[in-house]
């Protein structure tokens, strides 16, 4: 009987075995975390000052329009920065839901519709939207150079607040900048798994749990999430129509990365302007020769799945409730929902209910529990 049962054991562990090319599909996901890089276009990135202001500012609420709206409203630490609501509501509602803060830095472009090229250039959107901070140059300017300890440490990091509201508002965004690049999410379970699996530690790959095992095989395999969920953030950073619908309402669509690009080239702030750090402008590289097409028309950005178990609703619309929704729409996507001219990556996957909760599982061990940041204990005092 044992004999037989110890065959049954080695069958099923044979079945769910990860070939060399396997290996080398999981081990493209790490290692995790990612060393730091200093953004060559914010001249502060790194500097502890900076993200010491930066993290003031973050939740310092006096830079909306009514004194009643900080980042913090949206993005809540507790919810691997991201507000739980399908559509983010500042002074009014928004069209899309609030992306996570987590892993940051990492992105190449900023925003569901990529219309920034940098975090700290993105950072100035929500404070001057009308419908989320409504904010002003000039307001922001005004608390910088007014309040005694904001004015104190911004001359810190950047000497005397410029005479121009504009050159302010943006060394308060690249300050702002500094302090999310410090937003990292910690390891996972499937970060111990794949560093055992690199390492051939059968121990270690026997911690992780068979379900998310099986789960994994399908994402890179029958699946090929990781065409699009690609590197340690799980994330190509990229663009895609992924069948969800882009009508806001009757009448009114999102036009997605069409439109980003339009508003990345026109504007003042982007890699390309005057308020790039980089002189040798060589991270505008992408703004560069970024070219608007037609099949950009309502495709949004790859989400990073790391704590996406936090992150719910999902999609740019927060149109999917939970995981498993989400597995659900890409196991019954229709291609006709799709743009004929654009990629053919996409077609219904076709889970059963097992393969279903094993991808769901997967997805749940890209989560790394959640509190690991604590806000500073400011000193009240700068001198």
């Amino acid at each position: 009987m044992k004999f037989w049962f110890g065959l049954l054991l080695t069958a099923v562990q044979s079945a769910h075995a990860f070939s060399d090319a396997d290996v080398r599909a999981v081990a493209a996901h790490g290692p995790w975390p990612p060393a730091f890089k200093a953004d060559p276009s914010n001249r502060v990135s790194g500097n502890k000052e900076a993200i010491d202001l930066g993290e003031r500012l973050f939740f310092e609420r006096r830079l909306s329009s009514n004194g009643e709206h900080s980042c913090s409203r949206c993005h809540l630490p507790e919810r691997n920065w991201t507000d739980g609501e399908a559509r983010a509501r500042g002074l009014a509602l928004t069209d899309r839901n609030t992306p996570s803060l987590a892993n940051v830095r990492l992105a190449r472009w900023f925003g569901w519709d990529g219309a920034h090229d940098s975090l700290w250039s993105q950072g100035m959107r929500p404070i001057l939207d009308p419908r989320e901070m409504g904010s002003s140059a000039a307001q922001v300017a005004k608390l910088v150079r007014v309040d005694a300890d904001l004015s104190c440490r911004y001359r810190r990091v950047f000497g005397a607040p410029a005479s121009e509201d504009e050159k302010v508002l943006v060394d308060v965004a690249k300050a702002l900048a500094a302090f999310q690049e410090t937003l990292v999410s910690g390891r996972t379970a499937f970060d111990v798994f794949r560093d055992a699996l690199v390492k051939g530690d059968k121990a270690g790959i026997g911690k992780y749990p068979e379900s998310a095992r099986r789960g994994l095989q399908i994402f890179i395999g029958k699946g090929s999430c990781n065409t699009c969920h690609v590197g340690p953030a799980f994330s190509n950073g990229e663009f895609h129509d992924t069948g969800v619908p882009f009508f806001i309402e009757p009448g009114r669509v999102d036009p997605g990365r069409h439109e980003g690009i339009k508003k990345l080239l026109s504007s003042r702030y982007n890699l390309l302007g005057k308020y790039n750090d980089d002189v040798a402008r060589s991270s505008a590289t992408g703004t560069r020769h970024v070219v608007l097409e037609h099949r950009n028309f309502g495709e949004f950005k790859t989400s990073s799945l790391r704590n996406l178990a936090l992150t719910a609703p999902y999609m740019h619309n927060g149109r999917l409730a939970t995981l498993r929704d989400v597995v659900n729409h890409y196991s019954t996507i229709s291609p006709d929902r799709l743009h004929s001219d654009g990629e053919a990556i996409l077609k219904p996957l076709k889970l059963s209910e097992q393969e279903t909760q094993d991808l769901v599982a997967f997805l749940e061990s890209l989560q790394d529990g959640g509190g690991r940041y604590r806000r500073r204990a400011f000193v009240e005092d700068c001198r």
